[in-house]
């Protein structure tokens, strides 16, 4: 099977800062195959044919934790989800000077679709939709600050996500389907 890790919080300001080349050899030392990283930001794609999901994520965190020395929350999902999440990105949502456009992947506690009933959204300045695994958002460049989807953080649910912008979500699927 294929899969992506999607690592929250590394190499993001100066902190927890892990060398992809020294990742992938994490992800190889635990038995997975097939590893290639994707830009700085803990995008992992791998196979592995012994492990289910759940498995995968107790061995990789405590893999990460042992070679870097803190801990690192993973987030484990498969080509089908990734493939299905960056189909429901709409073409004219991209991330650019002009919109902002982020994936919101959902830990399994907050994978439903009343996640956007604790999200503060406001329909005239934000477009957010919920597929299974995650929450798409876009918003124009001039009205991020007055997005109520910036009120995330600090939430609960902002600590059972990993945020990454629509451009990485759609070259991981592409990434996981060569």
């Amino acid at each position: 099977m294929i899969y992506v890790a999607l690592l929250r919080g590394i190499n993001v300001g100066g902190k927890n800062k892990v060398e992809m080349k020294r990742l992938k050899e994490t992800f190889e030392r635990i038995g997975t195959t097939d590893v290639v990283t994707y830009i700085n930001s803990g995008n992992i794609i791998f196979k592995d044919t012994t492990h289910t999901p759940k498995q995968l994520v107790t061995l990789l965190e405590k893999a990460i934790a042992e070679d870097f020395g803190f801990a690192v929350k993973v987030l484990i999902r498969d080509k089908d989800n990734i493939k299905m999440v960056a189909k429901a990105l709409s073409d004219k949502w991209v991330n650019d000077a002009t919109m902002k456009c982020d994936v919101l992947f959902l830990w399994e506690d907050f994978d439903t679709k009343e996640v956007l009933d604790l999200l503060t959204i406001k329909p005239d300045i934000d477009d957010v939709k919920y597929v299974p695994g995650a929450v798409l958002w876009r918003v124009d460049r001039p009205n991020v600050t007055r997005s109520g989807l910036m009120k995330i953080f600090g939430t609960e649910v902002y600590a059972h996500v990993t945020i990454r912008n629509c451009n990485t979500a759609r070259k991981l699927a592409t990434l996981m389907n060569s």
